[in-house]
Parts: C-alpha cells; sequence; structure tokens
C-alpha cells in the first residue's frame, strides 16, 4: 500500500469530507404494503392476476432487497392532481409545482444536519452548492468544492444533492445529502475530518448509451434501464479501479474499503463478484438499499453516512468498514458513466 501513500504525499491542503447530513420525505412505505397502496390510488383492484403479480414481486425481498422507502405522494396529492395516476397523461406542471415548494424544505434539514455535526455557525465561510441531476452527481459535487476549499484554507463548501424522481412506479422519492468539505481542519474549533479527497476519475463505457435512458415527458420522467446494467458495470469495474488507482501496487482488492452506489441488488452482488470481494464489503450499500431504496444522486452518499455511522458504533479506528485506510466511492450514471473517487478514511486518534 505504500503507492497509495504516495499519492497522498502532499495532502496538506487536500480537502475531506468534514460532516454529512441526510433527509428523508415523511411518509414511509414498507415494500410489502405497497401494492394496497398502489391499487387503491390507481382504482385497480379488480385486476386482481395483476395485482398478485405486483405482489410477489414486491415481497420477493431476497431479490428485490428492499424493505420499505421514503416518499412524499400521498392519496391527498394525488386526489388534488388525478392525473399523476394516469399514464402518459400531463402531469409536468403538478410535479413541478410540488418540486419547488418540498425540494428546498428537505435541502435545508439535511444541510442543516451536516452544519449542527460540523459544529460551526452558519455565519462562518461557507458556500452552498445545490444539485439536482443524475445518479453520478455526487462526485461532481464533491470535486466542485475541492478547488473552493484547497485554495482558500478556511473555505467551507456544502455541496448538497437533490433528486426528483416523477415518475408513479417511484413517486416523488426525495432524500437529499449534504457533505461540509474544507481543507485543512481546525483543530482548535474541533473540525473533525471524516474522508479526505484524494483523487477522482470519470469514465464512459464504450458502446453503453442503451443501458440508462432518461428523457423529460409532459408525464414527469421516464426512464429506462437495461437488464445488461450489473454486467455492463461489473465487466468494467476492475479496469475503471486500475485506470483511478494506477500502478498503487493493490493486489487484494480486499484490502480498500468501499461506498458503492446501491443502484439494486445485482448491481451490487455483480461487483462483489467481479472484485472477489468479501461478504460484508458492501455492507453500508446493502442497508441503504435495503432502508431506502434507489436514491438515485445521492444514495451513495448515503452509504458513507451509514458507513462511518457503523464504524463508529463498532469502534473503529477510523471512519471506515473494518477500520480500513483507503477506499473508493463508486457511482453510475448515464452514458454509461462509472464515477471513482479515491477516499482516505482518517484515523480517530488524528483527526
Amino acid at each position: 500500500m505504500g503507492s497509495l501513500d504516495t499519492m497522498n504525499e502532499n495532502r496538506r491542503g487536500r480537502a475531506a469530507v468534514l460532516a454529512i447530513g441526510t433527509a428523508n420525505p415523511p411518509h414511509c412505505f414498507y415494500q410489502v404494503d405497497y401494492p394496497d397502496f398502489y391499487f387503491r390510488v390507481t382504482k385497480s383492484h379488480h385486476l386482481t392476476s395483476l395485482k398478485d403479480k405486483f405482489r410477489r414481486i414486491c415481497n420477493a425481498f431476497e431479490k428485490s432487497a428492499i424493505r420499505k422507502r421514503y416518499m412524499h405522494l400521498t392519496e391527498d396529492i394525488i386526489s388534488k392532481h388525478p392525473n399523476l395516476i394516469i399514464y402518459k397523461a400531463p402531469s409536468f406542471d403538478a410535479r413541478q409545482e410540488i418540486l419547488v415548494t418540498e425540494v428546498p424544505k428537505l435541502g435545508k434539514d439535511a444541510a442543516l444536519k451536516a452544519i449542527k455535526e460540523w459544529g460551526q455557525p452558519i455565519s462562518t465561510s461557507l458556500t452552498l452548492y445545490f444539485f439536482r441531476d443524475s445518479c453520478f452527481i455526487n462526485k461532481v459535487a464533491l470535486l466542485l468544492g475541492l478547488p473552493c476549499a484547497s485554495q482558500r484554507i478556511w473555505q467551507r463548501t456544502i455541496p448538497e444533492l437533490e433528486y426528483l424522481l416523477s415518475t408513479l412506479g417511484d413517486p416523488f422519492r426525495r432524500a437529499p445529502a449534504a457533505v461540509i468539505v474544507g481543507a485543512n481542519p481546525n483543530a482548535t474549533i474541533n473540525e473533525r475530518p471524516l474522508f479526505q479527497i484524494v483523487s477522482a476519475k470519470q469514465a464512459v463505457i464504450p458502446d453503453s448509451d442503451d443501458v440508462i435512458i432518461a428523457k423529460i415527458r409532459e408525464m414527469g420522467m421516464a426512464y429506462y434501464l437495461s437488464k445488461k446494467l450489473p454486467n455492463v458495470i461489473a465487466n468494467n469495474i476492475e479496469q475503471c479501479l486500475f485506470e483511478t488507482l494506477g500502478p498503487s501496487g493493490v493486489d487484494d482488492w480486499n484490502k480498500l474499503f468501499y461506498v458503492v452506489h446501491p443502484g439494486g441488488p445485482a448491481v451490487l452482488k455483480r461487483i462483489a463478484e467481479k472484485l472477489g470481494l468479501g461478504s460484508d464489503k458492501l455492507k453500508a450499500s446493502w442497508d441503504v438499499l435495503s432502508e431506502y431504496g434507489n436514491m438515485w444522486s445521492p444514495s451513495v452518499l448515503f452509504a458513507l453516512d451509514e458507513m462511518r455511522k457503523r464504524s463508529k458504533e463498532e469502534g473503529k479506528t477510523t471512519a471506515a468498514t473494518e477500520g480500513l485506510k483507503w477506499g473508493v466511492l463508486l457511482a453510475f450514471g448515464p452514458g454509461l458513466t462509472v464515477e471513482t473517487v479515491v477516499l482516505r478514511s482518517i484515523a480517530v486518534d488524528s483527526a
């Protein structure tokens, strides 16, 4: 691992994650109960065979790995905006009205949680970046915070991620994540870095433009995920790691910790199989998938938050799984794009 340490030789001035905050919509839907809700609000109870099939899909936890989700959508909202549940009916304006009202509220909650953990007043030099985009925007958000944080050593930034998935199949699932990024943590005011952001790289997988497709329509967002997605990611993930880490001397991928976008059970399984990872290596991602489902952009930061919380509960020496020092954050999006961020988990006694 000496080469990895070489990557971080000039670590003074490197930006680090100082705090993380997350928030969720107020309404929790358990996967086993969702079929009843869905067929009730769509007035489709008479389609018994279809409902039974949908129930089997939702109840197959070993396949979906999702236990519950958080949503903004309620029956009251549907009664006010009936086009939301009519396929291809124009509902973009209604969705947008809900978005501009509710998204800032949740974003504020996540940001305030991060600021509270950081422990400094809002009046401190602080820049807020706000993003709503695809799954890989989390890396872009972190990197936009780097120049500001690294060039102005007391500057602190909050790259905040928010994504509104506005289709009936995934109705109004908003879940923002906010991180405070800063360089040269000030121990005198008790700033304690969690993860240092060492490097990052983006790779666009050739001939994969049909794997993830998303289009804005009058009915909201229509998106398509190909069955090839898990294999396309898995078949290219090792090369992405090699290109990012370079001649780092890593001879066993299990020596790293992993923060992976929980895009679905098949994606996580295939990545673990391809890299030969131990059963608990992607536990943070599996836990987030189970408790929240796929929340798109912020999901990987939920996984980062889950990892550091679990490490603290288990008394690990760093914020990462198994007390490891080096790891990677992996996110995926249309393109098909694979984003790889090299992280250094800061030892608790040196934070």
